[in-house]
């Protein structure tokens, strides 16, 4: 055996930083549901090396964070409160009552309604700005259509067009 350093991690230590991601952001959201006196039950999923973190209940009461802009403020403390306790900047996704599946039914709706456009003579057709995670399955949902996109502008203003 060498003595040297190795530079890869086994993959036993990646799964374990993924999982210690997903933890460390599961007990921030349930502390958070516990200040806000709300019932959810937390399932971390790990894809291609990102945390998946989704929060249910049945009763409905998690409508009131379900709303985009506040499930795209809670991801995002989310992260801060992984990195703060990691050190490593994280990308988990966070799903609130189900908003991940309705933002991207809308999304599907606003790509369907660009092609339209296009068929009928555009040669263009620039979505609204959206985060980076909503570019992409927007991306993934032209390119199934068999159809362009490219991301143009720049920070907030960043957003998706869509070409033939």
């Amino acid at each position: 055996m060498s003595d040297e350093p190795t530079t890869e991690a086994p993959v036993d230590d990646v799964d374990d930083e993924v999982r210690d991601e997903g933890d460390i952001a599961a007990d921030y959201i349930e502390e958070l549901l516990d200040i806000c006196d709300l019932d959810g039950d937390i399932e971390i999923e790990e894809r291609g090396g990102r945390v998946y973190l989704s929060v249910t209940d049945q009763g409905g009461a998690l409508r009131v964070l379900s709303k985009p802009d506040t499930v795209s403020a809670l991801q995002e403390l989310t992260r801060i409160a992984v990195q703060a306790e990691t050190g490593e900047f994280s990308r988990l996704i966070l799903d609130v009552g189900g908003s991940r599946d309705a933002r991207a039914s809308e999304l599907g709706r606003l790509v369907d309604t660009a092609i339209e456009r296009i068929e009928a003579g555009s040669p263009s057709a620039a979505l609204p700005p959206m985060s980076s995670y909503e570019r992409k399955l927007v991306h993934d949902l032209v390119a199934e259509r068999g159809f362009h996109s490219e991301s143009e502008g720049e920070g907030r203003d960043r957003h998706t067009v869509v070409t033939r």
